[in-house]
């Protein structure tokens, strides 16, 4: 198997890998819901959705990940993950100076200019060697790789989950159900205006793939230091927010409301 087989049949286990295992945890999530209160180590049942797939948390677990996928992320195998890592690098580079379908087209050309040009290859050795081996990609011509329909609706539900958890929780942001975590909202959005003033949309997706790739493995590596760090600053956090909320009348309020 050719290099570039191998990097498609990697990229075709990982999202595979994490379809299956997203649809796992909802399968687990929604039967443990059906029968038990809805809680989640999120805080709110109508919100445990979006912490699925999106948990920043699991990424540094990888007992929660798919095993395929935790051995990419955390550079199990460097065969498979460096051109996994690199070759979704290169594209999200090429991207960020050239137009997506320019991109699209050159990829597509390259790729095509080898497959005949092995093709040809494969056809003289066999017409000089004089041997019956075929056709050179009959391996991969026989592959099915369409989506089954099961596999899409259950994607489309998990979709469309994540889209009425956010609309819950933007309303309840936006019209202040809670003053506190209404200001933290706020002081977020005023962060992301000067982060899109120094980044644009491409520059974040090259920075969250590289993160992926390296951060993981580095909290793996020094995971007593960085916890003991990320605890001193959790309990400041905590401090703080329990001042705030208690100098803010409002906040108490729906504090003791929640609780009711």
């Amino acid at each position: 198997m050719t290099s570039n087989e191998q990097v498609m049949s990697t990229a075709k286990n990982l999202v595979n890998d994490t379809i299956n295992g997203a649809t796992t945890k909802l399968n687990q999530m929604s039967s443990k819901n059906s029968s038990e209160s809805q809680n989640d180590e999120c805080g709110v049942d109508k919100r445990f959705l979006l912490c699925l797939l999106f948990d920043p948390h699991a990424w540094f677990i990888p007992e929660k990940l798919n095993p395929r996928v935790a051995d990419l992320i955390y550079w199990r195998d460097p065969k498979k993950s460096g051109p996994v890592f690199g070759g979704v690098l290169i594209v999200l580079l090429a991207l960020t100076y050239f137009s997506l379908i320019s991109v699209v087209a050159y990829l597509s050309l390259l790729a095509l200019t080898g497959t005949i040009s092995f093709r040809i290859y494969k056809n003289v050795v066999q017409a000089v060697q004089k041997t019956g081996d075929g056709h050179p990609f009959k391996e991969l011509l026989d592959t099915d790789f369409s989506l089954p329909q099961e596999k899409v609706e259950e994607i489309s539900k998990i979709g469309v989950a994540h889209f009425n958890a956010a609309i819950v929780e933007l309303r309840r942001l936006f019209l202040v159900e809670d003053l506190v975590d209404s200001i933290k909202f706020g002081v977020l959005l005023w962060c992301l205006t000067y982060l899109g003033a120094w980044f644009n949309g491409m520059t974040l997706i090259i920075i969250a793939w590289v993160a992926l790739f390296t951060l993981p493995k580095v909290y793996e590596t020094n995971k007593t230091q960085i916890d003991a760090n990320l605890d001193i600053v959790r309990n400041k956090l905590e401090e703080i927010t329990s001042k705030v909320k208690a100098a803010i009348p409002i906040g108490k309020k729906v504090e003791e409301k929640k609780q009711q």
